[in-house]
């Protein structure tokens, strides 16, 4: 009771401070007349003090205040400032140009005050905000809050305190919600038509309103659920009729409002229960809320009130279907039907005019709250178990229907169109058995059954999906191709992807995966209604096309997997990239380009899947003349001339990216046939060998001065960095497989029994010669770092060579390093060591080349360690002796070596 009698003394209060202000709106119109008539009169006035400047503002904004709120001030106001405006520019000029009326003394009818400069007036500003926001904002926010809950209080004061009875408290809490109402309207009625200006949050009727909606909203909760004084029925009634009204009010109080009255709508069933609950009185009940609130929000454009609306329709669908022990399917498609006739009929109903709609930019972005629900309806009917089997698929197809229907009468509806095109999307994939793809046996949680129900009438609803979307899909493109581009090739991206994705999982549903005629007849159709819905005259050129041509791109690799074995469909993927490529001839679409790139991908994605092209149980043993050579080299081939190709026409990235994949499919077949061949026709088994290995490397050497020669005569990024790449690649394998992981030393394998033809000549020699020729090749075609690496490592692989050379004579043919050293052996390292520090220190100086000098000192510098850190302790007799004089006699003719050099430099310089 003390906070409801507080409630009404703050009213009471309110009315009190509205008359004060009455009377002072008064006062202030006829100062504004006052100085109207000085305006007119020509009169000169005094510069005013600093602290006049304020407080003509504070009058300034109370006027424009006083203009807007009362009737007679609205009048007067803007006579006031309409005959000042003129004038102020003509008596301000004289004081700008710092000259007073030649008629005045001197020092009157100027402003003898400076401007304040514009820094002092933010703090102002700062200080009038915050003082703004207490005195208004939050002092009417706080006020309205607490006479909501007052009356909340007082109810629940009277029950604790047991002064009168429930039917009493009940009554008095109605009244006072009742007197917040009839207040709110008072005030608006009396001079509060529009929110103050710089407080438009702190709207007083607003706040009284909802505070009033509130209370009245509990008592009628409290009347039913507590006391029991009325039925389910009359509550749900009441309660609605709150929420609606307190909706409809909105359109004179604002957004906030309608918020409030739309949370309570939408709250009231899950309050209002019954032992027999009616799906039809709650979902008609819904379908009015939702027109209401969307006509409402139609007529102040309130986007976030209608998206809520549809949010809060479409969660009680979906609570409803989940939670009902029985659904009664008309009714969740009647409150679905119902979202989408108010988005249609209502929210919508802006763009009747004919064509006006087409060519309006962009997409109503609330349409997506109820294409998201009316399609996780559809996709819950189409996937659900039990709605499955009671043939409720049929109804959610009708449902997606419903989508692009509404999506098609009201263009700007778009994100209906993905919405459908999604659900429809993931209900076809979701019949596929996981054990087709191979999903249950690499455990991703999908189980051994499909997700969704597989029969005969998801089969034909699939049909007549895949085709209402192509049909839909392509008219809309063609329609809006003119003059919305992008809803055109949106319209055809759904009308390709959907029937591609219907046809693939009713193919690994019902058809033989391996072959299948049955299916790749509607794919090759598929490819000729894409094909021909290009080359519409309204699509051609536009983004459009690119979608219906890479739908078609998309059928035809589909079809080739339909109709034929694994072996000829990764032959004829990659001869298929020719076929777009040629068609730059004719149509310089750069979605041609990226067609040929597709299947590329893929054949890379089948070769990943089987590298054996046919199966390894199939694939013959003969070298060379087996299904690896047409499954690798016919890609490899066809992606070259794809490349050639569209140089000529369109060029751009898909060129380099069909070079890269021509060089890619090259080495792969090299590569493929070595392992074939020394591994007897099985290429899936068995550890790399170092003699795989060098061939390995020796192909990747020689594919980079391919692609070097290559790149000379017709320059490409992709060639000049896959030349790159495929050296830094090289150099890679040499040393970690040649030097460390394969090493002979390391694993005792076995060299060969030819003393020169062997394993070694391989493995180092030839290596080091195709990397020192590749380094001579590239010297002045690439950068410095690269030649420079390519030398470094060719003159460790001939080190390497050399040194296990020696190891061999010494050992045969199992060189370990467990096997141990002899005195000699050791003596002929040292040795060996310094006639190739001396060759490479000659080679350096003929080629100039500053890397293999200084590979030549390293080396020196390694063999006089070894000289006298191992060979003083290790040899004897002689050999320690030879060591020593060998060493000796090498460093006195390098030294006289550079000697010579130098003094020639000098002569050359000084001549």
């Amino acid at each position: 009771m003390f906070f409801g009698l507080i409630a009404i003394a703050a009213v009471i209060a309110l009315f009190v401070i509205i008359s004060r202000q009455q009377t002072r709106l008064g006062l202030i119109e006829r100062e504004l007349g006052a100085l109207r008539s000085l305006v007119l009169s020509g009169i000169p006035q005094p510069a005013p003090r600093p602290g006049e400047v304020a407080e003509a503002a504070a009058g300034e904004a109370t006027a424009v205040i006083a203009a807007a709120a009362a009737p007679s001030a609205g009048e007067a106001a803007p006579q006031a400032t309409a005959a000042a405006t003129p004038d102020e520019p003509k008596a301000e000029a004289p004081a700008q140009a710092g000259e007073g009326s030649p008629s005045e003394p001197a020092g009157e009818g100027q402003l003898t005050q400076p401007a304040a400069p514009a820094e002092a007036a933010v703090p102002a500003r700062a200080a009038r905000d915050v003082e703004t926001a207490l005195g208004t904002r939050w002092a009417v926010w706080v006020g309205g809050i607490a006479l909501a809950l007052g009356g909340l209080f007082l109810i629940r004061y009277t029950i604790e305190a047991g002064i009168f009875g429930p039917g009493v408290r009940l009554t008095m809490a109605g009244v006072l919600g009742l007197v917040l109402l009839a207040g709110a309207e008072f005030i608006r009625r009396t001079g509060f038509r529009v929110p103050v200006q710089g407080a438009a949050g702190a709207y007083i009727p607003a706040i009284l309103t909802g505070a009033g909606a509130f209370i009245l909203f509990g008592t009628v909760y409290a009347a039913y659920g507590i006391y029991g004084f009325i039925g389910p029925a009359l509550a749900f009634t009441l309660l609605g009729a709150i929420g609606v009204a307190t909706i409809a009010v909105s359109l004179v109080h604002g957004l906030a409002l309608a918020g409030i009255g739309l949370i309570g709508a939408m709250v009231t069933p899950a309050l209002v229960a019954s032992e027999a609950p009616n799906p039809w009185a709650l979902f008609v009940y819904l379908a009015i809320v939702l027109a209401a609130t969307a006509a409402i929000a139609r007529i102040r454009d309130w986007k976030a009130l209608v998206a809520a609306a549809f949010a809060g329709t479409g969660i009680w669908t979906i609570v409803y279907m989940t939670n009902a022990p029985e659904v009664n399917l008309s009714t969740v498609l009647f409150i679905s039907l119902a979202s989408l006739a108010v988005l249609a009929f209502v929210w919508l109903a802006d763009f009747l005019t004919a064509g006006r709609d087409d060519a309006e930019p962009g997409f109503d972005w609330p349409s997506i709250a109820p294409g998201f629900f009316v399609a996780l309806t559809a996709l819950g009917l189409s996937v659900d178990p039990v709605f499955a089997k009671a043939g409720y698929a049929s109804h959610g197809a009708v449902l997606l229907a419903a989508l692009l229907a509404v999506a098609l009468y009201r263009p700007r509806a778009l994100p209906l169109l993905f919405a459908a095109g999604l659900a429809t999307a993931l209900i076809y994939l979701g019949i596929i058995p996981p054990a087709t793809i191979g999903a249950d046996a690499l455990d991703v949680g999908l189980g051994a059954e499909p997700l969704a129900a597989s029969d005969t009438l998801t089969f034909r609803l699939g049909i007549a999906l895949a085709l209402v979307f192509v049909a839909v899909g392509f008219w809309a493109a063609r329609r809006f191709a003119a003059a919305a581009p992008i809803r055109a090739a949106s319209w055809a991206a759904w009308g390709g992807i959907v029937p591609l994705v219907v046809l693939t999982a009713l193919w690994l549903t019902f058809g033989d995966i391996d072959r299948d005629f049955g299916y790749a007849l509607p794919a090759l159709l598929l490819v000729l209604v894409f094909a021909a819905g290009g080359e519409e005259p309204p699509l051609r050129g536009g983004p459009a096309v690119s979608f219906a041509l890479g739908g078609g791109g998309v059928a035809g690799l589909l079809m080739l997997h339909m109709a034929f074995g694994s072996s000829w469909t990764t032959v004829l993927l990659g001869a298929a990239a020719v076929v777009p490529a040629l068609a730059t001839r004719w149509r310089s679409f750069p979605v041609l380009g990226w067609i040929a790139v597709g299947a590329a991908v893929a054949v890379l994605g089948r070769v990943a899947f089987d590298p054996t092209i046919v199966g390894a149980a199939a694939l013959s043993t003969t070298p060379v003349f087996n299904w690896l050579l047409p499954g690798y080299g016919v890609p490899a081939l066809a992606f070259g001339f794809a490349a050639w190709q569209l140089a000529r026409t369109t060029n751009g990235r898909p060129r380099l990216a069909m070079e890269a994949a021509s060089a890619l499919f090259g080495l792969l077949t090299i590569a493929m046939l070595v392992r074939h061949a020394m591994h007897g026709g099985v290429i899936d088994t068995g550890p790399v060998t170092l003699a795989e290995q060098a061939i390995y490397t020796l192909i990747a050497l020689g594919a980079g001065a391919i692609l070097v020669a290559i790149d000379l005569r017709s320059p490409s990024p992709v060639l000049r960095y896959g030349s790159m790449a495929a050296g830094v690649l090289s150099v890679a394998f040499i040393l970690i497989r040649h030097f460390v992981v394969l090493n002979p030393l390391l694993t005792d394998e076995s060299t060969g029994a030819v003393p020169f033809f062997n394993l070694l000549l391989l493995a180092y020699l030839l290596p080091a010669v195709a990397a020192g020729a590749l380094a001579l090749y590239v010297r002045e075609r690439r950068p410095r770092w690269y030649a420079a690496m390519l030398a470094l490592v060719a003159s460790l692989l001939a080190f390497a060579y050399a040194t296990l050379s020696v190891r061999r004579l010494f050992k045969g043919e199992f060189i370990g390093l467990w096997s141990g050293l002899g005195q000699l052996e050791t003596y002929t390292y040292s040795a060996l060591w310094l006639v190739i520090g001396v060759a490479l220190l000659t080679a350096g100086v003929w080629l100039r080349s500053q890397v293999l000098r200084i590979a030549s000192a390293v080396l020196i510098a390694v063999a006089v360690l070894k000289v006298f850190l191992f060979d003083m302790s290790e040899l004897e007799g002689v050999l320690r002796a030879l060591s020593f004089i060998g060493l000796g006699a090498v460093l006195i003719g390098i030294g006289l070596f550079y000697q010579r050099l130098l003094t020639r430099a000098a002569r050359l310089g000084a001549e």
